[in-house]
């Protein structure tokens, strides 16, 4: 059975930081490319990082130099490290593997607000 299960999510002020967990069991991770997805309410899902297997990393404009995704095999974890975080920013985030098959996590609430 696959699972996808983020961690890490939480109130966070203007300005402040926080890192994601992404911990995958059930499937070869190293096959797969891990990414990153929000979805803010009223709004559709979009992407905000992806890593391939090999390291190959991709942003979303609104989130270039303020978030690093990054991932280690050994522990079949994905994270994110989002930093200089606005207000816009608030969304639950959803880690996904991407691969012959696709598999999505249940999200973690991100909030940022004063």
């Amino acid at each position: 059975q696959v699972q996808l299960v983020e961690s890490g999510g939480g109130l966070v002020q203007p300005g402040g930081s926080l890192t994601l967990s992404c911990a995958a069991s059930g499937i070869i991770f190293t096959s797969y490319t891990m990414g990153w997805y929000r979805q803010a309410p009223g709004k559709q899902r979009e992407l905000v990082a992806t890593i391939t297997s090999r390291g190959n990393t991709k942003y979303a404009d609104s989130v270039k130099a303020r978030f690093t995704i990054s991932r280690d095999n050994a522990k079949n974890t994905v994270y994110l490290q989002m930093s200089s975080l606005k207000p816009d920013d608030t969304a639950v985030y959803y880690c996904k593997a991407a691969g012959f098959f696709d598999y999505w996590g249940q999200g973690t609430q991100v909030t940022v607000s004063s």
